[in-house]
């Protein structure tokens, strides 16, 4: 390498980190590289299963790929740039099954019509965000909450893995059940968890992509790896240049048009806001990183996709030493050229990332579940109503909304209203019309 070449190499690292404060967070570019690149592969498989689940509406599977793809690099170059956090924002699991099976299955909405409601959530998240409403949305959640929604996040994100890995499987009698374990997909899930916990507690450098690359070699010795299916993947922009902005207004003065962007807009809200305070490491950076949200699903709707969000599984990434916006913005800088690699992403088996989705998720629930007044039953009830119905309603803000009300409600039966503030009331006001109004339709 030339003098010249060393002179320029130097000069990036440095503005590198300058603008992402590297050095005042005590960490490396390569720590924060590892991280970015952890929390990518940990979310990748969010390509092709949300074009699959958007597809279900008559959408065009090449169309909602490209623009999953885009909507993640607009999201985590959002949270790089404008708040300098660690997190990522893709289209969501949570977001992409409201999308197809309550906004177009439950709501009876054409595709376009949806893609409204998710642009009319997007402006009104943005205001909310922009605004001084977002401080007081995060100061009105009492203490016991937030440690109740780190924790309810903890086990939702242990959930995740012990499903995606075949652990943990649906049965009808109990709801879950223990999966047959002699099966190839918790078979491999099971040695990959092993082989992540040693590689995690001998802090073996970059151990959760090390883990994720073990874990797909034992899918391939254990059959959950096909590679007899890895095929060319043609990219044509074509059918994604013909979806952006396909928006419908014709519903715009419907009643059930709005019931559905209040629904969706609580859901965005409660969501985002309860992952940021569970996972955010510097709460200082909460405020721009809320607005990076709101941000990313206007523009997640004129891609031609599903509302966006804070992704759980970029936990992984804060998990492997991500402090800054480096993380997140190398994170979306990978989903580029994943679009052209899309048969080897494919290999990766969920198997493989199951097992750093159950070691963070423990990790989350270790530094907060103390934090519960568990002596004080109306503190403890309403963290851990959060945390059950969290886990077992598949969904963050419904765990929010009854740990709210349930909060309010016995701070009314002790007569402990000094502990309410107006703005927890009228939340918890607000997350029961959510709930009727969602019963209504």
């Amino acid at each position: 390498m030339s003098h010249k070449q060393s002179s320029m190499s130097v000069s990036i690292q440095d503005f590198v980190k300058r603008r992402f404060n590297i050095v005042e967070e005590e960490n490396t570019i390569k720590t924060e590289l590892l991280a970015g690149m952890t929390s990518f592969i940990s979310v990748s498989y969010i390509i092709a299963v949300n074009a699959s689940v958007l597809s279900t509406t008559g959408m065009n599977y090449a169309a909602v790929t490209v623009a999953t793809v885009l909507s993640s690099v607009i999201g985590c170059l959002l949270m790089a740039f404008l708040a300098n956090s660690p997190l990522i924002i893709t289209p969501g699991m949570g977001d992409n099954a409201f999308f197809a099976f309550t906004l177009v299955g439950a709501f009876g909405l054409t595709s376009p019509q949806a893609l409204t409601v998710v642009l009319v959530v997007g402006i009104l998240f943005t205001i909310i965000a922009a605004s001084k409403i977002a401080p007081k949305l995060a100061s009105a959640i009492p203490g016991t909450l937030v440690s109740g929604m780190s924790v309810a996040i903890g086990f939702f994100i242990m959930f995740l893995g012990l499903k995606d890995g075949g652990i943990i499987v649906g049965n009808e009698g109990t709801l879950v059940a223990l999966g047959n374990l002699n099966d190839p997909l918790p078979l491999t899930t099971l040695i990959s968890l092993v082989i992540a916990l040693i590689l995690f507690e001998r802090k073996v450098p970059a151990n959760f992509l090390l883990s994720i690359v073990a874990g797909t070699l034992v899918g391939i010795a254990t059959g959950v790896v096909d590679l007899s299916k890895m095929s060319s993947f043609s990219l044509s922009l074509t059918p994604f240049a013909n979806g952006i902005a396909q928006f419908d207004f014709s519903l715009l003065l419907s009643p059930n048009f709005w019931i559905a962007v209040f629904a969706l807009l609580m859901l965005a809200l409660f969501q985002n806001l309860g992952s940021q305070l569970s996972m955010l490491p510097d709460r200082n950076k909460l405020p721009k990183a809320y607005l990076a949200n709101g941000i990313s699903v206007l523009a997640a709707s004129v891609m031609g996709c599903n509302s966006t969000c804070t992704s759980a599984e970029g936990a992984t990434g804060v998990a492997a030493g991500g402090k800054t916006g480096l993380t997140s913005l190398t994170a979306g800088l990978l989903f580029i050229p994943a679009l052209f690699i899309l048969p080897i992403l494919s290999l990766i088996p969920m198997s493989a990332v199951a097992p750093i989705l159950i070691i963070v998720g423990v990790s989350m629930v270790q530094g907060n579940i103390k934090k519960i007044p568990f002596d004080h039953f109306s503190d403890a009830f309403p963290a851990l109503f959060t945390v059950i119905m969290t886990v077992l309603t598949f969904n963050i803000a419904d765990g929010i909304a009854f740990g709210f009300i349930s909060y309010t409600l016995l701070k009314i039966v002790k007569n402990e209203t000094k502990e309410l503030t107006g703005m927890t009331i009228l939340l918890s006001i607000v997350f029961v019309i959510y709930f009727v109004l969602n019963y209504l339709v």
